[in-house]
C-alpha cells in the first residue's frame, strides 16, 4: 500500500510539473492508472484531494486555476518549484554538520540526518568535522514524551491541553496553552506560550508535564510575539538575574546545582556547608525541591516562603 501511494504521488507530481496548461481532475484521472482504478467519482475525489494535500505538505507549489469555461485546473510551474543552487562555504557546511550531530540522540535525529543528506546531494561541500574523533560530543537530550507533540503544536500553531505539576504542588492540574516555542536551558526543556486559564504568558518545564499532550482545534486567541525570551524568563524565575542574595545551609554531598551558583561557600565541619546564592523570583520553589538538605538562614521572607511551601506539600 505504501509503495502504491508513493508511486501515485510521483505520477501526479510528474503530471503537474510536465504540463504547460492547467489540467482538470478529469484529465488527471485519465492520465494516472491508480485514479482510473478508483471505484467511483467520490472515491477518486477523496484520493485526489489527499494526494494534492500530501504533495503540498512535501513542498510542491500547486496552483489552482480556473479556465474561461469555469473548469478548475491544476499545475505546478517549474520556476515556482525550482530551488536556487546551494552555495555554502566550508565553515557553513561544518556548522550544519555540527548542528545535525547535536540532535543524534534526540527525536529529531532522522529529520536532521535527512536534511543533511539532501544538502550534500544538492552540492554542499563535505567539511571536516572537528568533533568527529573528539571525546566531547555536543548533544541535546530529549527524554520527555511531551517534546514531540509540543514541537508539532508549536509548528502548526495548535492549542494544547496537558496536566502540569508545579514545583510546590503534590498533584498536577490541567493547563490550556497556546504553545509558542520550545527551548533547552541548562539541560532542561521549557515551553513558552499563552496560558488561557490565567490569561498571561507562562513558561512550563517539560519534565513536570504528566500524561499525554492533547491537541485542540481552533485558532490562537492571543498574538504570538515576534521574539519569545524563554531563557530570560526562566533565568528570572530561577533567580539568575537577581540583585539580592540569600544565605543557606546545605547538607554535604547534596545540592550540586546550588553549589555551582554560590557566590561564596564555607564548610561548617558538621556535614553542612554555608552558601550565599543569588536570590530572585522563584528561588523558594527551587529550594523546596531539595527537601531537608537545605535550610534557609536569611532573608526572613525567603525562609517564610520555603516553610509555607513545605507545609503545603506535607498537607497534600
Amino acid at each position: 500500500m505504501a509503495i502504491a501511494k508513493a508511486e501515485r504521488l510521483m505520477n501526479l507530481a510528474l503530471c503537474l510539473l510536465g504540463t504547460r496548461r492547467p489540467l482538470s481532475k478529469r484529465e488527471l484521472r485519465a492520465s494516472i492508472e491508480a485514479y482510473l482504478e478508483a471505484g467511483s467519482d467520490d472515491s477518486f475525489n477523496r484520493m485526489f484531494e489527499r494526494d494534492k494535500d500530501d504533495l503540498r505538505e512535501l513542498g510542491l507549489v500547486i496552483e489552482t486555476v480556473e479556465n474561461i469555461e469555469g473548469e478548475t485546473g491544476y499545475l505546478a510551474r517549474r520556476d515556482s518549484n525550482r530551488l536556487p543552487p546551494v552555495q555554502l562555504d566550508a565553515e557553513e557546511a561544518a556548522a550544519l554538520g555540527l548542528a545535525a550531530r547535536v540532535w543524534q540522540q534526540a527525536r529529531l535525529a532522522g529529520a536532521a540526518s535527512g536534511a543533511l543528506q539532501k544538502l550534500r546531494a544538492a552540492g554542499m561541500p563535505e567539511a571536516h568535522n572537528p568533533y568527529e574523533h573528539s571525546a566531547i560530543e555536543p548533544r541535546i537530550p530529549v527524554h520527555e514524551a511531551a517534546f514531540e507533540p509540543l514541537m508539532l503544536a508549536c509548528r502548526d500553531r495548535r492549542p494544547v491541553v496537558f496536566d502540569y505539576r508545579k514545583a510546590n504542588a503534590v498533584r498536577p492540574e490541567t493547563r490550556h496553552v497556546e504553545p509558542w516555542v520550545l527551548e533547552c536551558w541548562r539541560g532542561h526543556w521549557y515551553l513558552a506560550g499563552w496560558d488561557r486559564d490565567r490569561g498571561a504568558e507562562r513558561v512550563f518545564r517539560l519534565s513536570r508535564i504528566s500524561g499525554k499532550v492533547r491537541s485542540r482545534a481552533g485558532a490562537f486567541t492571543a498574538p504570538v510575539p515576534d521574539v519569545v525570551t524563554v531563557r530570560e524568563t526562566v533565568e528570572t524565575w530561577a533567580g539568575e538575574t537577581a540583585t539580592r542574595s540569600a544565605r543557606i545551609r546545605l547538607r554535604a554531598g547534596a545540592g550540586y546545582p546550588l553549589r555551582s551558583r554560590a557566590t561564596s561557600a564555607r564548610e561548617l565541619g558538621d556535614g553542612w556547608a554555608e552558601l550565599e546564592i543569588p536570590y530572585g523570583h522563584g528561588l523558594d520553589a527551587h529550594l523546596v525541591e531539595f527537601g531537608p538538605d537545605v535550610v534557609v538562614l536569611e532573608p526572613a521572607d525567603l525562609r517564610a516562603d520555603v516553610i509555607d511551601r513545605l507545609r503545603a506539600v506535607a498537607k497534600g
